[in-house]
């Protein structure tokens, strides 16, 4: 009789970049959405730019000859540029990552294979800035239809932009991980985004603001956003003001990150 011969066992490979199915996992349920959510993204920056930007923006040509000799148009699009990336990544970091945890338990699913804390992270968090991405490129190329802009270096408000959009996800992922209710989401889209919208300098200056209230939106990734475009759109860019808004957004990316994976450590392992 032949002995039979012993194969040796393969080590299971490792999946390289175990965040790319997470990511993958993503786009695979926006498949089923794309279509509402991109006319849904060209309608908004529409909406913005006829009744914003002309309506309102015709009055204040008319009556101040714009803002510091700027047209309206022009001074306010950088601004809401900033403020929709905010507003997308607020959406894509609240209830998503709530259900993720609570309803459909999609983060625990995840972690039953080689995926990690760390995975879940980075895949969600580039399907976000994706997002932010798309979002912001529609909005350019309509309001570059419009003559919102005055020069090319329009097109570097782009990665400021996603920038300023993540320096909110980020911190946000931390707060929607720990919430049990969506009651949390309420307070903050009320009372911190819709007063950060109104009070960053999207539509006026904040040195109009009461003295008080300046340093607050100087604190605020959206102001930073909001400079960094309106610097670049009109032109005659402050390239280190530019830079000091994007270290500043940076930055809170960063700490958000380290909040973040305490958060879904405490979570979903410990």
């Amino acid at each position: 009789m032949s002995t039979p011969v012993s194969t040796p066992s393969r080590a299971p490979r490792s999946t390289p970049a175990p965040w790319r199915p997470v990511l993958g996992s993503w786009l695979t349920a926006y498949r089923r959405t794309w279509r509402g959510s991109l006319f849904g993204r060209f309608l908004s920056p529409l909406m913005f730019l006829l009744s914003i930007g002309l309506g309102l923006g015709s009055l204040v040509d008319t009556s101040a000859g714009g803002v510091g000799g700027v047209p309206y148009l022009q001074y306010v699009v950088p601004g809401i540029l900033a403020a929709q990336a905010m507003w997308v990544a607020m959406g894509e970091s609240t209830y998503p990552v709530m259900g993720a945890i609570r309803w459909n338990a999609k983060y625990h699913a995840m972690l039953a294979t080689p995926v990690g804390i760390n995975d879940i992270l980075i895949g969600h968090l580039l399907y976000v800035a994706l997002q932010i991405t798309g979002a912001t490129a529609i909005f350019l190329a309509v309001a570059a239809l419009f003559g919102s802009f005055s020069s090319w270096w329009a097109v570097l408000a782009l990665p400021i932009t996603v920038l300023t959009g993540m320096a909110f996800a980020v911190p946000v992922f931390a707060f929607s991980a720990k919430q049990e209710t969506d009651s949390g989401f309420n307070i903050l889209f009320r009372f911190i985004m819709t007063p950060l919208f109104l009070f960053s300098g999207v539509f006026f200056p904040v040195d109009q603001l009461p003295a008080l209230l300046r340093p607050v939106a100087w604190l605020t990734p959206l102001w930073h956003g909001v400079e960094a475009n309106r610097s670049l759109a009109l032109g005659s860019p402050d390239l280190v003001g530019v830079a000091g808004n994007t270290a500043y957004q940076l930055v809170v990316i960063a700490v958000g990150l380290w909040l973040a994976r305490r958060a879904f450590t405490k979570r979903l392992v410990v």
